[in-house]
């Protein structure tokens, strides 16, 4: 077996004005395993809670990311990370600068496994 390059990202359509740059993961290189993918959230954006069925790494390179969770709110400035568990609810959203960050997920993220409120 090979290393696999990855010459691109592929970019996954997502409302809101959110753009996710998949690296590794179900499209790009289809693994299941893991995922790594590229965001960069505008200014106020944010999505439903969810309950996903993986872990997440979220490691900040601009801006915050805020996390709200059942017991609180953590907000994650540039140069932090912050790792959520599988079954635990949590809602992802920026502040007035917007975000730059990149999110690893185990196993990768699907969105039939986000489990995310309607």
């Amino acid at each position: 077996m090979a290393p696999q390059l990855i010459a691109a990202p592929t970019r996954i359509p997502v409302p809101g004005g959110k753009v996710i740059d998949e690296y590794v993961g179900r499209v790009t290189s289809a693994d299941s395993a893991v995922s790594v993918a590229h965001m960069r959230a505008p200014a106020g954006w944010s999505e439903p809670a969810q309950t996903p069925e993986f872990d997440e790494v979220t490691l900040v390179l601009r801006g915050s990311v805020v996390v709200e969770h059942d017991g609180g709110r953590l907000e994650v400035p540039a140069g932090q990370a912050v790792v959520t568990r599988s079954g635990e609810r949590v809602r992802y959203l920026v502040g007035a600068e917007g975000a730059e960050y990149v999110a690893v997920c185990l196993p990768a993220f699907d969105p039939d496994l986000a489990h995310r409120d309607a």
